[in-house]
């Protein structure tokens, strides 16, 4: 190889080298130049409905983490945990949509911000039957969810539990 041939691949090389390391350290330069933004997460929130209920039970109603809220299955009881509408599972479906109204309102939400619902019923028919009430609750679209039957809820008059997610935007 000619000696003039060795100089100009040589250069080639260092004119290459240069491109290439001075594109890496631009990349390396914008990774530098991305702000770090530190959030410091939120604690959780909790919410009683029946805290005398809920203390028995060991359990919250509700809890809000951020934007987002979990709320336990409702039932239709009264505020000392027993039973409401017996037999009846339309009004116990009402029943929890009371209460499920009362948290969400708790947290300046309504039944637009809920984006899950599931509904547990020791009755699938009888519920089907009366399932259309909730288009007088989400008015504006339905949330996702599931709707499971199920052999029993943790008192053996219950015949549905509606447990909800909700997201409220800042």
């Amino acid at each position: 190889m000619k000696t003039t041939q060795k100089l100009k691949l040589g250069l080639l090389s260092i004119i290459l080298c240069t491109i290439f390391l001075g594109c890496n350290q631009t990349k390396q330069e914008e990774i530098k130049e991305v702000e770090v933004v530190e959030t410091t997460p939120e604690g959780p929130d909790y919410f009683l409905l029946r805290p005398e209920v809920e203390k028995a039970y060991g359990y919250s109603h509700a809890v809000k983490i951020g934007n987002d809220i979990k709320i336990s299955g409702a039932v239709s009881m009264d505020d000392e945990g027993n039973p409401t509408a017996i037999g009846d599972i339309e009004q116990q479906m009402k029943n929890c949509y009371s209460d499920l109204e009362k948290i969400l309102k708790h947290y300046g939400c309504t039944f637009d911000d809920v984006i899950v619902e599931n509904v547990f019923t020791t009755n699938m028919p009888k519920f089907l039957e009366v399932a259309g009430y909730r288009n007088e609750i989400y008015k504006g679209r339905f949330p996702t969810g599931s709707w499971l039957g199920v052999k029993e809820l943790a008192i053996s008059e219950f015949m549905i539990e509606i447990e909800l997610e909700a997201h409220k935007a800042k």
